[in-house]
């Protein structure tokens, strides 16, 4: 659709300068990324109520309904946030487990086996087998 059929001139120009405007506001706040998050739905939502038709105002099930998808945005982020944190305790505990236990480590296409002497802790544990650092990932089995 063709909006400069529809309004004048004028008005395409201004619309047309208020949208590279907001573009231009919207891309300098956000970093290298490619998902919108919580600040830029709350950005767009600003923006569009306040410039709305005031003689078709938005009605207030799209108002709701865009206002519950922001709640659930919100949740969903706050919940991956706290898998994220649930992970990284999963992983050193099971790192943690190996202490003093033979494992089989897989390092490119070599194949280690020894006895994991230390654990480091952290987002991504580290084990220290027949005087390496190996990380937790590269675990292929574990023996008693």
């Amino acid at each position: 659709m063709d909006l400069s059929t529809m309004i004048t001139g004028v008005d395409y120009a201004k619309l047309k300068n208020q949208n590279e405007s907001l573009n231009k506001v919207i891309l300098e706040g956000r970093t290298a990324k490619n998902d919108l998050g919580k600040d830029d739905f709350l950005k767009i939502l600003i923006t569009q109520l306040s410039h709305q038709d005031p003689t078709q105002p938005m009605q207030d099930r799209e108002f709701v309904a865009q206002m519950a998808q922001f709640s659930s945005l919100e949740q969903m982020t706050n919940l991956s946030r706290e898998f994220s944190k649930v992970s990284q305790v999963v992983a050193s505990s099971q790192a943690l487990g190996l202490l003093g236990r033979s494992v089989e480590i897989l390092s490119g296409e070599t194949s280690i086996t020894g006895t994991v002497k230390e654990v480091t802790g952290g987002d991504f544990p580290q084990l220290l087998v027949n005087g390496s650092y190996y990380d937790f990932s590269q675990v292929k089995a574990v023996r008693e």
